[in-house]
């Protein structure tokens, strides 16, 4: 099931940033990163923010969350993280659907590393085109993609 989750309530904070630890330290792995920013986020920062976050429910356990900021121009998809244990299961693919559908006709933004092939192959998947690549300043190549849908 997903819901939109109140990231502002600590409880929800604490399940977001255990999510956002285990999923990323595999991303971080697979690019090769030592040093990688979406480790560094607190529960605080997640309270903080000014961000949408969808969750993936498998029962009691949240499996994947969304997270989502308007932009003037379109959505910014700005981090898409599933619980290892619950990989190739479908589930960030449901989580994209249900983004496409919720904010149907509005372009939809997302960036990903250059090296993490799965989610390259998802985004494509769905319709989101290459829109440019660049460094950034952790030494990652990072590659943009969106989606026009209309």
């Amino acid at each position: 099931m997903i819901k939109l989750l109140d990231q502002e309530a600590s409880a929800d904070a604490e399940k977001i940033y255990d999510i956002f630890q285990v999923s990323y330290a595999v991303e971080a792995d697979l690019l090769g990163a030592t040093d990688f920013p979406p480790l560094k986020r607190s529960v605080v920062d997640f309270m903080k923010s000014n961000t949408s976050f969808f969750g993936f429910w498998q029962g009691e356990h949240l499996a994947a969350v969304l997270e989502i900021e308007p932009q003037p121009t379109a959505f910014h998809i700005c981090s898409l993280v599933v619980d290892p244990d619950y990989f190739r299961q479908g589930i960030a693919s449901k989580l994209i659907d249900h983004i496409l559908d919720l904010f149907e006709g509005n372009p939809i933004t997302v960036e990903t590393g250059l090296a993490n092939e799965p989610a390259k192959k998802l985004y494509e998947f769905f319709g989101f085109k290459e829109n440019g690549q660049y460094d950034t300043d952790h030494g990652i190549r990072k590659i943009k993609f969106i989606h026009k849908r209309g």
